[in-house]
């Protein structure tokens, strides 16, 4: 009202004191990328108080300007070598060959099992190891490699109706024949 009174008609927007209404401009989008090159982990937060602007904009900048996301590791359980690669495709085949030969009768017949060894530890959570990256880009792996408290081995036994059988191994039990014996006939 008071521009009115003063007769001010300018439709120009006269400077104002305060932050720019946007910041994206190539020297920021640069000091942003060369900030998350140095260390995939860091948090927008973090970004936004060394460049001193907000965390909106630095998270539409690496979205819109940057396309980069996120990811999330992916746990799997290890890293295989290609001779223990080949061992599974051979093992497949193997079981590929019996389905050929007698189809109605394979997944009645079949009783497979797995073993794992469960750590105990808290591993990294998700939020920790994530990391940015373009999108398109496979999610990184962690492969566990750091030294746990301990640890058991869980051997799990199905069939095609579900799981038939759950065993841990007791703490200094070696896995042989005759611990699979007893596993079954228990």
């Amino acid at each position: 009202m008071d521009q009115f009174k003063r007769v001010d008609f300018s439709t120009c927007e006269a400077p104002r004191p305060g932050r720019p209404k946007t910041v994206t401009n190539p020297e920021i989008i640069d000091q942003i990328r060369e900030l998350i090159l140095e260390d995939r982990r860091i948090s927008a937060k973090s970004i936004a108080e060394q460049l001193g602007i907000s965390c909106e904009w630095v998270r539409s900048i690496i979205h819109k300007d940057l396309d980069m996301m996120k990811l999330s590791a992916k746990w799997v359980p290890k890293s295989l070598n290609a001779d223990q690669k080949h061992q599974r495709c051979q093992s497949s085949e193997q079981g590929l060959e019996f389905f050929r030969c007698d189809p109605n009768d394979f997944l009645s017949r079949l009783v497979t099992m797995d073993e794992t060894w469960s750590y105990q530890y808290d591993p990294e959570t998700k939020q920790q190891s994530m990391e940015w990256g373009h999108s398109g880009t496979t999610n990184p792996k962690i492969f566990r490699v750091q030294i746990s408290a301990g640890k058991f081995l869980a051997s799990i036994f199905w069939d095609q109706d579900g799981i038939l059988l759950t065993d841990y191994l007791p703490k200094g039990q070696p896995t042989n024949t005759e611990y699979y014996y007893q596993c079954w006939c228990n």
